[in-house]
């Protein structure tokens, strides 16, 4: 297949924004913005000229937020004893193998384009995600989240937003969203029986097993054989992901809930294993992977394109596949439409954060009527910032969203357009 032009990346983030909300992490949102100046363009046609040198490197930040950072192994090398680094080594390895001896693709590019990782991203911080031009992992916040890197599945998973990018190029809003994330956990789980030598019938379908500390009540961040269900916790609330078309959920939250319903093709896909047999990273998921670069799904397919394009990709299992969408109320080649809404207060700065791999949605709000002690800083953050003519930047998978209200302006900013002032104010209108 010829490649032209990877599409404009939207960052993606591996703990979902609804999660951060929930938690209400302010703290790692200047560690995004920061990144707002990293952002690639769009990367330049597919050649077969690649430069020599290893698959892969890691790098370590050492806490700051500086990529891609200082280089500590690299493929072919021994362990390092930094459990990040070999558990990232392991994870871009194992990921790497199930595309090129599995799947036929060379690299996240298709043309073996080494990877860069860097772990150690920031202090506590909380997510993963792929930029357009490399991996990169926080440590967690030694309180609900342990490091990125430890589930092998979220290496699956961000590696693959990285060849969503170069093929379909699904955008990350809406359903086509939603099928971008879903595209992620669907490698992501056939990496991890992969790894581990599991049938179908015996993998637990989980998303993110470990990513949790002791003492949360989670399982992992997803379940893919029973969306919803992956954790219920005082902190966390409870898994919000729903598994069928009849608890869609219309919001503008998340890209447009990408991490929401990205559970029902993740149930369509659990289930489309089940029926045909075999491994899960031989029977369908070469399935979705050829579905995925066939080129009959564009950057703006909804599910029911892209289930059509999985039955049209089947062969002998067609049946079976296209059953399985229908399980989860998704007939092939129907289309869907998704609406929104919100309001703003005009004597008020409001923010609400959403998107991140872990869902988590951050919200707050600071009545500049009131007696809020935040109210002489946020007006002179106001005096200083301004939404107006502000164009919405192409949201980054598993990056964070801001609906910000200032004064009655209201826009929607992408993490990666937050400039100083508005980094100061989101922080100040979250902060605890």
């Amino acid at each position: 297949m010829t490649l032209g032009p990877a599409q404009p990346h939207p960052r993606c983030t591996f703990v979902p924004p609804f999660l951060q909300e929930r938690l209400g992490r302010a703290g790692a949102l200047g560690l995004d913005g920061q990144l707002r100046g990293t952002r690639p363009g769009p990367a330049p046609a597919q050649t077969a000229t690649v430069t020599p040198g290893p698959a892969w490197v890691v790098h370590t930040a050492a806490g700051s937020t500086t990529l891609p950072g200082q280089v500590v192994r690299a493929a072919g090398e021994a362990e390092s004893g930094d459990a990040a680094v070999d558990e990232a080594a392991v994870g871009i390895t194992g990921s790497l193998a199930l595309y090129a001896e599995v799947w036929g693709r060379d690299s996240f590019d298709g043309a073996g384009a080494p990877v860069v990782l860097t772990v150690h991203y920031g202090q506590d911080y909380d997510n993963a995600f792929w930029n357009g031009t490399q991996l990169v992992f926080g440590d967690g916040d030694g309180q609900v989240f342990d490091r990125f890197t430890k589930p092998v599945d979220v290496l699956g998973h961000e590696f693959t937003h990285a060849v969503t990018e170069r093929t379909a190029g699904l955008t990350y809003e809406g359903q086509s969203g939603a099928l971008n994330e879903s595209m992620s956990d669907v490698a992501a789980a056939c990496l991890k029986q992969r790894l581990r030598d599991q049938s179908p019938a015996e993998a637990d379908w989980l998303i993110g097993e470990g990513i949790f500390l002791p003492g949360v009540q989670g399982r992992a961040l997803r379940d893919m054989a029973n969306p919803g269900t992956a954790y219920d916790d005082p902190k966390l609330g409870q898994d919000p992901q729903v598994g069928h078309m009849r608890d869609y959920v219309d919001t503008t939250d998340d890209n447009g809930g990408v991490h929401l319903n990205s559970g029902i093709p993740n149930k369509a896909f659990q289930l489309a294993a089940l029926a045909v047999g075999g491994t899960s990273w031989e029977g369908a998921g070469r399935i979705w992977y050829d579905a995925l670069i066939g080129g009959q799904v564009g950057p703006d397919a909804d599910f029911a394109a892209f289930a059509a394009a999985t039955v049209a990709a089947a062969g002998e299992h067609a049946d079976a596949v296209a059953g399985a969408w229908r399980q989860v109320g998704v007939e092939p080649g129907a289309a869907t439409t998704v609406p929104s809404s919100d309001t703003p207060a005009a004597r008020s700065v409001r923010v609400r954060r959403t998107g991140g791999f872990a869902g988590q949605v951050a919200e707050g709000v600071v009545d500049l009527d009131s007696d809020d002690p935040r109210v002489p800083e946020a007006i002179a953050l106001c005096d200083r910032v301004s939404l107006l003519g502000l164009t919405p930047a192409p949201p980054q998978p598993d990056r964070y969203v801001y609906e910000m209200h200032v004064r009655g302006v209201r826009a929607r900013v992408a993490e990666q357009q937050l400039t100083e002032e508005l980094e100061q104010l989101v922080a100040l209108v979250l902060r605890p």
